[in-house]
């Protein structure tokens, strides 16, 4: 009979021309699979094939993940894991379970959930029920009458003592003046009995409505204090192990984050369900992968059957406690290995300087003190003043970037830049063959803030995003592209070439929303602008050094002042 243990794992057969076992375990924000991750996601997509009961939910698209780990008895074999739950259960025979079962029928979960469901039903009842609507209406009559009759009122005053003035003008005696003196004091009188009858009158209303409204804020309030404390009880549930044995929950793992407190789903996705059996079982990780299967969803970038790296708002400070203990891989993201790569000026005069930027280097400084492209311009031109750098390029994307010498310069350019008076002109390599030979692409954007730094479609909150597009070639699988952005977006090329609603063709290398290669294959080839102290146009180009067709020489490079 076999163990829970050994129903878990799935072992693999290493083969002579299998790859060695991994050094170091992989760097979950960052990496390439290796090829055995890369084996047991192809089984896990096939057992997938296999179940047509799953076959809508599946279709609507799901993250899975695999872990590659050594038993004690030095069987290598794999882990499989789905972020959230799968055909409404957090336990299916060919996967780990959850760390803990949110969704267990007799679990304290489940019972306080359907008693906050039942404060909703209540407050759901008085907001909808026939007394308290027809309540409303008659309080809303009742103020609409009150202030139709104090109107009148007002003009009937008005009109009163527009008489009293006329007669006064026409001369009457002191004993008649008298007499509209005591007549417009009654009538005072009488507009004060009226206002304080009317307002006893909607009192009287706004009571009957309030005795519904406090007892519907009594039940919010008590709504609010449960699902704050259910949550609480529930994140503590999640104890989180380390390598070492080391245990946290999710609120001390997320005491220390910007947001202070674990958002929604935190413990819930793939790769901490997989870490936490790996340990609970003395199972050693060595590599993991995440892959999502399925359709893409509306805002996001997800493509059937890539991996992708663990996202940072939900994942990040849980794994950060869970590899503890553990060699991990260095993230290449955090390598300075441009730090003694020259900079290659391509445009300069006494004003301002274009640089070609190379793939790997940050334009501005990051987190992890690597060197930039502005940095190190600083450091060559000790006498700038300002920022110099007057736009940015994605750390990945290499080209032209433009600097200013002087604030004054920058703060001319970066109005060009403002106004979309720049003209820019990038070169991609797009996975797989694009029908279309030309068009736009029109996607407003907007930051993922739960995976940072990727950014979303977002028709709500996004802000507006145009590219331009001209196919150029297509060779070997690929399409040699151009992209003229139309606005300056986060992301904005590599989202609309990526997402479905857009070109649906990932950059070739984007492995935040396509494929991991050597290299992003986005290059920003020509920048054209007018020069703010000469008023001439400057046009700039370094084409990219794709080698993709003879008509594009590699590192071709021209410039026009």
């Amino acid at each position: 009979m076999q163990t829970d243990e050994e129903e878990k794992i799935h072992y693999l057969s290493l083969q002579t021309d299998d790859a060695v076992l991994p050094e170091r375990f992989t760097c979950p924000f960052h990496y390439t699979p290796h090829p055995l991750t890369e084996r047991a996601a192809a089984e896990v997509q096939h057992y997938l094939e296999t179940r047509t009961d799953w076959k809508d939910e599946l279709h609507r698209g799901k993250m899975f993940g695999v872990l590659i780990v050594r038993t004690h008895e030095g069987r290598i074999g794999y882990l499989a894991a789905f972020s959230g739950n799968l055909a409404g259960s957090n336990h299916h025979a060919f996967f780990v379970p959850p760390v803990y079962d949110l969704l267990r029928p007799d679990g304290f979960f489940r019972i306080e959930e359907e008693q906050i469901s039942a404060i909703n039903r209540q407050i759901e009842g008085l907001e909808a029920s026939d007394d308290y609507r027809m309540l409303k209406i008659r309080e809303a009559d009742c103020k609409k009458q009150a202030e139709m009759r104090l109107n009148e009122a007002r003009i009937h005053l008005k009109r009163a003592k527009a008489i009293r003035e006329e007669r006064r003008k026409a001369g009457i005696s002191e004993s008649e003046n008298a007499t509209l003196i005591r007549e417009s004091q009654f009538q005072k009188a009488e507009y004060k009995r009226l206002e304080k009858m009317l307002k006893e009158a909607i009192a009287v209303e706004e009571e009957k409505v309030g005795a519904y409204e406090k007892q519907i804020s009594q039940l919010k309030q008590e709504r609010k204090t449960r699902s704050a404390a259910l949550q609480l009880k529930l994140f503590g549930q999640f104890r989180m192990l380390n390598a070492r044995g080391e245990v946290k929950d999710l609120c001390e793992l997320f005491r220390d984050t910007p947001q202070k407190f674990p958002p929604a789903g935190a413990g819930e996705c793939a790769l901490p369900k997989l870490l936490q059996y790996a340990y609970q079982h003395s199972l050693r990780p060595l590599a993991m992968g995440e892959f999502w299967w399925g359709m893409s969803p509306k805002d996001e970038v997800r493509h059937h059957g890539h991996f992708y790296p663990s996202c940072q708002g939900k994942c990040a400070p849980i794994l950060r406690h869970m590899l503890t203990g553990l060699d991990v891989e260095k993230n290449p993201l955090e390598e300075d290995v441009h730090r003694n790569t020259p900079l290659e000026v391509l445009y300069e005069d006494e004003y301002l300087l274009v640089v070609n930027k190379p793939a790997g280097m940050l334009s501005v400084p990051g987190k992890n003190d690597l060197d930039s492209v502005s940095q190190r311009l600083h450091r060559l031109y000790p006498e700038a003043t300002g920022p110099m750098i007057v736009h940015r390029l994605d750390m990945a994307t290499s080209g032209l970037l433009l600097a200013a010498k002087t604030k004054e310069v920058y703060q001319q350019l970066q109005a060009q830049f403002e106004t979309r008076a720049v003209k820019k002109r990038y070169t991609a390599l797009l996975q797989g063959e694009l029908e279309q030979h030309e068009g736009t692409v029109s996607l407003p954007l907007g930051p993922n803030l739960m995976d940072r730094p990727r950014q979303m479609v977002d028709y709500r909150r996004g802000k507006s995003a145009v590219t331009r597009y001209e196919k150029i070639a297509f060779k070997n699988g690929n399409t040699l592209i151009s992209f003229f952005p139309q606005t300056g977006r986060t992301h904005q090329l590599r989202v609309h070439a990526a997402h479905p609603q857009g070109l649906n063709h990932p950059i070739v290398g984007d492995e935040l929303y396509g494929k991991k290669a050597d290299r992003m294959y986005l290059h920003a080839a020509e920048l054209i602008f007018v020069h703010p102290i000469t008023g001439k146009e400057i046009q700039v180009s370094c084409e990219a050094d794709f080698d993709f067709t003879q008509h594009h020489k590699e590192g071709s490079k021209t410039l026009y002042g």
